[in-house]
């Protein structure tokens, strides 16, 4: 998906020389200008953009206008001249009024933090159901701005003759062909969700435990991921080199099977409308039975990044007060489970005060995904969660069902066994997970 300015025909394609600025306005991030600059440039990068130069300004009133004071307009303006910048990346949310100024000033096409993530998303879909979700946000986004995105405003059909009015113009007709496109979408989005509830339960009732990997883009979900399952998901050094969520079978010590999910990486400021396009997938979260936050600890802002990552999950209900309105409905919020990850990437010294931080913790897991080193222990942790609180039950099985028999064995411990006449009493240590596994597959 290549990045349009509307007010031409002409797109912004790899290799496009940009610059990025942001507006430091002082208002609760967690991060300092260096840190987000820096994550700027590796958006742009993860869609071939050429960054010539970064700058942050401090804008102590947000101006309705330019979001920047005049002043720092023209420095906007002459620093894209001195790059030769064919694209301004401005790292905040703007209006589409603000924009549009902004291309007349500076001279130069202008896309903002949220349209640069929805460009990367559009990219790496692979899927359609990952297209659809791209579409649907982009269309969202671009509904808001056809006021300033189009220049073919003049009235496209008159009336006949002196009878019919003025006519439809141009802007109306691109908009509601977006709302029908964007109906259309949603109504295809409402069958692939009811799909996937479809699969969800059909998991539930076979059941093996998944295991929901989260975190913040590029911290090494899909390596570790790769690691756990032997599997071969892209994984490189660029934010959001997974969008479209992947499954695979796994062995966990003393359990035989269990399901790992990769997901979409999250990140600060994640567009209001991907995650409404993409609640369909992320809501594969509230179905886990372990959510595991892969943190990249050797990042300067981890704890900013986590923060940021929580807030999403709290979105979803999975953490903060959503997750205890949860709690206290009718299902509980999936536990979290935290593998600070790129060990290998510490200082002698970080990477003892990060174990020495970790021993004193029961939720933490320090590893390195790229060497392996940590990942046995992560897996055992995960099974010791998975199996934790279990309990003994004493269970009356007809003896010719020898497939629930079986599931027992594989998903508890089996302590005694004796045959009644036509059934057998067994008595088996389940988690609490597996008996709720157990009562769901007896119904069905």
């Amino acid at each position: 998906m290549a990045i349009f300015n509307r007010d031409s025909d002409d797109e912004v394609a790899r290799g496009a020389r940009a610059v990025v600025v942001h507006a430091e306005t002082h208002n609760g991030d967690r991060r300092d200008s260096d840190a987000r600059l820096e994550e700027a440039r590796g958006l742009a990068l993860a869609i071939g953009i050429d960054v010539r130069a970064a700058q942050a300004f401090r804008v102590r009133d947000r101006k309705p206008a330019t979001l920047f004071g005049s002043g720092q307009v023209d420095q906007i303006a002459t620093l894209a001249r001195q790059e030769e910048a064919e694209l301004i990346i401005v790292d905040n949310s703007l209006s589409p009024v603000q924009q549009s100024n902004l291309e007349k000033s500076c001279e130069a096409k202008v896309i903002d933090r949220t349209g640069l993530i929805l460009e990367i998303f559009g990219e790496r879909a692979a899927t359609n159901e990952g297209r659809l979700q791209v579409e649907l946000a982009h269309l969202d986004y671009q509904a808001g701005r056809l006021v300033r995105s189009w220049t073919h405003l003049e009235r496209q059909r008159g009336g006949f003759g002196f009878l019919g009015g003025p006519g439809e113009t141009q802007i109306e007709a691109d908009r509601r062909m977006i709302r029908d496109r964007m109906a259309k979408i949603r109504k295809e989005l409402d069958q692939v969700t009811r799909t996937r509830g479809l699969h969800r339960a059909r998991r539930q009732r076979a059941p093996w435990p998944v295991i929901a990997l989260v975190g913040y883009t590029n911290a090494g979900k899909s390596t570790l991921f790769n690691r756990m399952t032997g599997a071969d998901v892209m994984a490189e050094d660029l934010l959001f080199a997974t969008l479209d969520p992947t499954m695979r079978q796994i062995a966990l010590p003393g359990l035989d099977k269990a399901i790992l999910s990769d997901t979409v990486g999250f990140v600060s400021d994640l567009p209001t409308q991907l995650i409404a396009a993409f609640r369909a997938t992320l809501e594969e979260v509230l179905s886990a039975d372990l959510i595991v936050h892969v943190r990249d600890i050797a990042h300067p802002d981890s704890d900013a990044q986590r923060d940021d990552v929580l807030d999403v999950l709290g979105e979803l209900g999975v953490a903060g007060e959503a997750a205890l309105d949860r709690r206290e409905g009718e299902a509980d919020a999936p536990p979290i489970l935290e593998a600070w990850n790129k060990l290998d990437l510490l200082s002698e010294d970080d990477a003892a005060l990060a174990r020495e931080t970790a021993s004193r913790r029961d939720d933490v897991v320090i590893l390195s995904a790229l060497t392996g080193e940590g990942v046995d222990m992560l897996q055992r942790t995960i099974s010791d969660r998975m199996t934790r609180g279990a309990k003994v039950y004493g269970l009356r099985i007809p003896i010719s069902d020898g497939a629930t028999v079986a599931w027992l064995h594989e998903h508890g411990e089996v302590l005694s066994t004796l045959v009644e006449g036509e059934e057998s009493r067994i008595d088996v240590r389940l988690s609490d997970a597996a008996f709720a596994r157990y009562s769901k597959r007896s119904e069905g």
